[in-house]
């Protein structure tokens, strides 16, 4: 959990309230076509139960955030394009919610989905 000192008192982030911003972000970016699992244990832990954190990790060092995603993408776009523009977006995204800097930003692509062109 971070927190900032202020005046009034103390403000505590914590890491799933970043993992739902990013996941957000992550959704809206161009190519995703959602998040996935990280390992087999969350995979079926995401039958279970619907959680917004799903296929993000959030670590902070310092005074700064580091997140990994996992995500799958669209068959056919640029992976390479999708990855940077999704890394752009949910730095921009946290940095703007929460006001601490964003120095890693990894996309872990699990798979690509092929959507129906009928």
């Amino acid at each position: 959990m971070n927190d900032r000192n202020n005046q009034l008192g103390n403000i505590y982030v914590s890491p799933r309230a970043i993992a739902t911003i990013a996941s957000q972000s992550t959704i809206e970016s161009y190519g995703v076509v959602g998040l996935a699992a990280k390992n087999l244990a969350e995979g079926l832990a995401q039958v279970l139960v619907k959680d917004p954190s799903l296929g993000i990790d959030v670590r902070f060092e310092n005074d700064s955030i580091q997140i990994d995603l996992y995500i799958v993408v669209e068959y056919g776009v640029r992976i390479k394009s999708v990855a940077r523009s999704v890394q752009e977006n949910v730095r921009y995204s946290v940095e703007k919610a929460i006001g601490l800097p964003v120095t890693h930003i990894d996309v872990h692509v699990r798979g690509l989905r092929i959507s129906n062109t009928d």
